[in-house]
C-alpha cells in the first residue's frame, strides 16, 4: 500500500470520525431536550398522574426504602448477626408504556393536521386480522432480540480492559431503542423498518442513550435502578417527542461528503439466537394448510 492509499484512508477516516461524533452529539441533545417533558405534561393531565406516579414509587419509595435499608436495616441486622445477612435486591416497575402513550397523544393533539389520517389507518390496521396477527408476531421476537441483547450487554460487562467501555456503549444503544421503541410502536413502524433506520444512524442513538447510561452508571447496582427508574420516563418522553428523522436527515444535508460511513449490525447476535429459537416451533405454509382444507 502506497503513500496516498494510506492517506486518502486517513482522511476518509477523520471525515468519518468527524460525521459520527457530530450525530453523536445530536443524539446527546435530543436526550437533553428535558423541557419537553414539562410542556407535555401541561397538555395532558393523564400524562402528569402518571409521571408524577414513577417519581413517587420509584423515587420516594423505591429510593427512599434503599437508605432506610442501608442506614438502618442492615447496620441492625448486622449487629445482631455477626456474620452477616444476604443481599437484598428488589425492583419495581412503572407504567412507562402509558407514559409513552399519553405522550404520544398530547403530541398528536396538538401536532399537524394528519393525525386524523393516521387515527384512520391504525384503525384500519387493527381492523386487519392479518395486520394484527404480524403485529403480534413482531411483538414476540422483539421481546426475544432485546431479552438476548440485554444478555449480550451483561456478558460484555466480565471482559477485561475494554469490558466496561463496550457495557457502556452497548448499554447507551439498548436504553435509546428502549425509549424509541415505544413512539414507534404508536406509530405502527414496522420491526424491520426500526431495526434498519437505528442500525444505520448508529452514532444519533448511541448519543441519545449516553445520558441515561451516565445518570447511573457511576453507582452501585441496587442504587442505579432507583435512579435509573427516576431518569427512564423522562427519556421516553423525550424520545416520543423527538423527530430523530429530520433531525439526522438535517444534519446529514449539512456535510459536503454524502457517503455513508456504514451500518453496524448491532443486534447480529441477539438476532441469530432469537431465529434459531424459533425455528424451534416449525409453522406450515399457508398454502400447504389451504390444500389440505379443499382435500
Amino acid at each position: 500500500m502506497d503513500t496516498t492509499s494510506i492517506r486518502d484512508l486517513t482522511v476518509d477516516f477523520a471525515i468519518k470520525l468527524k460525521q459520527s461524533s457530530l450525530l453523536w452529539l445530536e443524539g446527546f441533545r435530543e436526550a437533553c431536550c428535558l423541557h419537553r417533558v414539562v410542556i407535555y405534561c401541561l397538555r395532558s393531565r393523564e400524562l402528569a398522574i402518571r409521571t408524577g406516579q414513577c417519581f413517587l414509587l420509584n423515587g420516594f419509595i423505591f429510593l427512599g426504602s434503599i437508605l432506610v435499608l442501608r442506614s438502618l436495616v442492615i447496620p441492625t441486622l448486622q449487629w445482631v448477626l455477626p456474620d452477616g445477612c444476604p443481599d437484598m435486591d428488589s425492583q419495581e416497575t412503572c407504567p412507562y408504556n402509558d407514559i409513552a402513550k399519553y405522550g404520544f397523544f398530547a403530541i398528536e393533539k396538538y401536532g399537524s393536521k394528519s393525525s386524523d389520517q393516521k387515527d384512520k389507518n391504525a384503525t384500519d390496521k387493527a381492523a386487519d386480522i392479518e395486520g394484527v396477527m404480524i403485529g403480534i408476531a413482531e411483538q414476540v421476537y422483539s421481546v426475544l432480540l432485546l431479552s438476548f441483547f440485554f444478555l449480550e450487554v451483561y456478558v460484555t460487562g466480565f471482559i477485561p480492559y475494554i469490558g466496561k467501555a463496550v457495557n457502556f456503549l452497548l448499554l447507551s444503544w439498548m436504553y435509546a431503542y428502549y425509549c424509541f421503541e415505544y413512539k414507534w410502536n404508536y406509530s405502527g413502524l414496522s420491526l424491520d423498518k426500526r431495526l434498519d433506520f437505528f442500525e444505520s444512524n448508529w452514532p444519533f442513538f448511541a448519543g441519545f442513550g449516553s445520558p441515561c447510561v451516565l445518570s447511573a452508571f457511576f453507582f452501585s447496582p441496587l442504587v442505579s435502578y432507583g435512579v435509573m427508574a427516576i431518569l427512564y420516563p423522562l427519556f421516553v418522553l423525550t424520545a416520543t417527542g423527538s423527530e430523530a428523522d429530520k433531525v439526522i436527515a438535517s444534519q446529514r444535508n449539512k456535510w459536503k461528503d454524502t457517503t455513508e460511513f456504514g451500518r453496524i449490525p448491532i443486534f447480529v447476535s441477539a438476532n441469530y439466537v432469537s431465529m434459531k429459537l424459533l425455528s424451534l416451533f416449525p409453522i406450515e405454509p399457508r398454502q400447504k394448510v389451504n390444500d389440505e382444507k379443499a382435500l
